[in-house]
C-alpha cells in the first residue's frame, strides 16, 4: 500500500500520511506523491478543499533522515520544494488533522494550512537548530508572525516541544479534540467549506493572503539556500552521525 493515500469525496481531497510503522517520516519519493497530489487538486474545479491528516498516533516525524542524507534536495525542482511551493501557493481552503508527534516540516506545514485541528496528543516541534540547520518552509517568518517574536523565538532556538494547547494559545491549531476523533471532525469542517461556492472560497483567501505570497517565496528561497549549505557543515553532521550512532552531539568543538 501506498505511503502517501489520496482520495476525493464531497469535493475534498484527503491526503493521508500512512506510514505508520515509520512515524511517517516522510522520503523524497512521498514528497513527490504529495506535490502532484496537491498540484492536482489546485487544479481540479471539482475540489474545493484540501485535507492533510495523519494517524489518531502520529502526524509526521519529519524528513526520514536517511533518505534525506542519502539524497538531500540539489535543486530547487527536488520533490520537497515542489510540495512546498504547491502547498503555499493553494488557493483553495487548506485543512489539517494532527494527532501525535508533529515534526519539522510536520509542523512549518501547518502555517499554510487554513484550519487545523489537533488531537490532545498533538506534540509539535521544530527542531531545527538541534541539527545544526535552520528553518524551512518560510517558518522563520510566518512563526514569529503568529506566536509573537519571544515565543517563536523559544520553538525555534530551543527546538523543543509544545503541546496541542499550547499550540491553541497562539493561535497554530483552531480547536483541540480526542484524538480518535480529529480526522473525521476535520473532515466534517472540509466538508462544510466544500459545499460552499468555490469562487467565495478562493476569494475570501486570496484577499486574507494577499500581499504575503511573494515573501513567503522569497523567504523560502533564502531558508532553501541557507538549509543546503549548513547541511554540509560541521554542526549538521555531528548531528547526524550522532542520531545514527543513537548517541547525544557533541557541538562544543563547532
Amino acid at each position: 500500500m501506498s505511503d502517501i493515500l489520496v482520495h476525493t469525496e464531497a469535493g475534498v481531497t484527503t491526503i493521508t500520511f500512512n506510514r505508520i510503522e515509520k512515524k511517517n517520516s516522510i522520503t523524497a519519493a512521498m514528497y513527490a506523491a504529495l506535490a502532484d497530489a496537491v498540484e492536482q487538486a489546485a487544479a481540479d474545479n471539482a475540489v474545493r478543499t484540501l485535507l492533510i491528516q495523519g494517524d489518531a498516533t502520529i502526524f509526521s516525524a519529519g524528513n526520514d533522515l536517511g533518505d534525506f542524507l542519502n539524497a538531500p534536495p540539489s535543486t530547487e525542482n527536488s520533490p520537497v520544494f515542489r510540495f512546498m511551493r504547491a502547498l503555499a501557493g493553494f488557493p483553495k481552503p487548506v485543512v489539517a488533522a494532527v494527532c501525535g508527534p508533529a515534526v519539522g516540516i510536520g509542523t512549518t506545514m501547518l502555517f499554510h494550512c487554513d484550519l487545523v485541528y489537533a488531537g490532545d496528543n498533538a506534540a509539535f516541534s521544530m527542531p531545527f537548530v538541534n541539527l545544526g540547520l535552520c528553518p524551512e518552509f518560510a517558518s522563520s517568518v510566518l512563526a514569529p508572525q503568529m506566536f509573537g517574536y519571544h515565543r517563536a523565538a523559544e520553538a525555534l532556538l530551543l527546538g523543543e516541544p509544545f503541546m496541542a494547547e499550547a499550540a491553541l494559545e497562539v493561535g497554530l491549531v483552531n480547536r483541540v479534540v480526542p484524538p480518535t476523533e480529529c480526522n473525521d471532525f476535520a473532515q466534517k469542517q472540509a466538508r462544510k467549506m466544500a459545499a460552499k461556492p468555490l469562487s467565495a472560497l478562493v476569494e475570501t483567501k486570496r484577499l486574507m493572503k494577499k500581499g504575503q505570497q511573494a515573501q513567503l517565496v522569497e523567504r523560502m528561497g533564502e531558508e532553501g539556500q541557507s538549509f543546503g549549505r549548513m547541511l554540509r557543515e560541521p554542526a549538521a553532521r555531528e548531528a547526524f552521525t550522532a542520531f545514527m550512532e543513537k548517541r547525544k552531539p557533541d557541538f562544543s568543538k563547532v
